[in-house]
């Protein structure tokens, strides 16, 4: 689980997992987030049990900003513990739900190490997209060249997900329809900006289609659960060559 702060990361965690648990499954839930002080799920991995933010603090002196860096940085020489760990709860999945800075995670070269060094037979990304953000064309812009580009630094497949759907419902059409009609969004753009900022839009978004950035946008619901059948149909796909869980 990757997306931008408060994109609700840790709420589809306990989503998924509720969903895939109900249906049989036998999920683990690795936490990498050193900094969260309440989840709404049980970890089965924590990294909090490695690695302290207080200590950090006091230790070395830093601020929460500094303190985050280091422990996200010190995480990644805990990996061979974490496996442990992972092997001995050996689920059928294992959801990571990674920090609520994508940056602590996505661009420093912890956050890739670990996922390479985790073990798995498949592993897939999911990028939520905080539904209130991209509710303008700029925004939906911007955001999905950040999805563009951590795509790119992860190097894994990825889904983007639309959270939050039940808070734009009288916007989701046509943020659904920019995902698939390339000129509906540039005529959005166009009446949103002009001159510069406008141009720069349409490039950004005339590179990004080139690359199917916007392929499936798939809205979820964090509070009621409504999507989540969509998105273990499109995670089966890639996961299990299209085979379904049991019902």
């Amino acid at each position: 689980m990757v997306g931008t702060a408060g994109a609700g990361k840790s709420m589809l965690t306990s989503k998924v997992f509720d969903y895939y648990t109900r249906h049989g499954a036998f999920v683990g839930i690795l936490n990498l987030d050193p900094g969260v002080e309440n989840l709404p799920y049980t970890c089965d991995v924590d990294v909090r049990d490695y690695v302290d933010i207080i200590t950090i603090m006091r230790q070395y002196d830093l601020g929460p900003n500094g303190s985050l860096i280091m422990a996200n940085d010190l995480i990644a020489s805990k990996v061979n513990e974490l496996q442990n760990e992972i092997d001995n709860v050996n689920p059928d999945y294992l959801i990571v739900d990674t920090p609520g800075q994508i940056e602590l995670f996505a661009y420093r070269a912890s956050g890739p190490f670990l996922l390479e060094s985790l073990h798995a037979e498949q592993k897939i990304t999911l990028f939520l997209q905080d539904g209130s953000l991209i509710t303008t064309p700029t925004n939906f812009v911007s955001i999905a060249l950040l999805a563009t580009s951590v795509k790119l630094r992860l190097g894994l497949s990825q889904l983007n997900i639309l959270t939050k759907k039940d808070l734009i419902e009288d916007k989701i059409k046509d943020v659904l329809k920019w995902t698939t009609n390339m000129s509906s969004l540039e005529d959005a753009l166009a009446k949103q900006d002009d001159g510069e900022s406008y141009t720069l839009a349409v490039n950004l978004l005339r590179s990004l289609n080139l690359g199917g950035f916007a392929q499936g946008l798939i809205p979820v619901s964090n509070t009621t659960g409504d999507g989540l059948i969509n998105l273990h149909t499109a995670l089966s796909r890639i996961l299990n060559l299209g085979e379904e869980i049991e019902d």
